[in-house]
């Protein structure tokens, strides 16, 4: 599957269920673990359980199954991880605390850490 059409399944899920807060981040540039970040925030543990749970089913549903997910047992901030689109589901205080948004926007790219290792910076 596409990243847009993965990326445009997993938003599809998170709203169906009426997350709140939803952010891409497109972080290609930054780490060749993943091409796009979805962050959204749930109301409730309950409600975080529920919006991860959805994502896992829609993707399945479209043939695709997740590499893995992550957190579901304390469930105040769940990964579901689709390959080239990770998707974090958190209570806002948890979103508020890690502040992924900002961390992902402030890391250098790929080419400028190539750049300061060859200059020696």
């Amino acid at each position: 599957m596409q990243t847009d059409a993965l990326k445009t399944l997993a938003i599809d899920a998170l709203e169906d269920l009426k997350a709140k807060d939803i952010a891409l981040l497109d972080v290609s540039h930054l780490t060749s673990v993943t091409d796009l970040m979805i962050i959204a925030s749930g109301t409730s543990s309950r409600h975080i359980s529920a919006l991860a749970g959805n994502v896992v089913e829609k993707a399945k549903q479209a043939g695709l199954r997740p590499l893995g997910v992550e957190g579901e047992s304390g469930a105040d901030w769940v990964l579901v991880d689709l390959g080239d689109v990770v998707v974090h589901v958190m209570l806002p205080e948890t979103r508020q605390l890690y502040d992924l948004e900002r961390l992902w926007a402030d890391l250098p790219s790929d080419s400028e850490r190539s750049e300061g290792e060859a200059t020696g910076a």
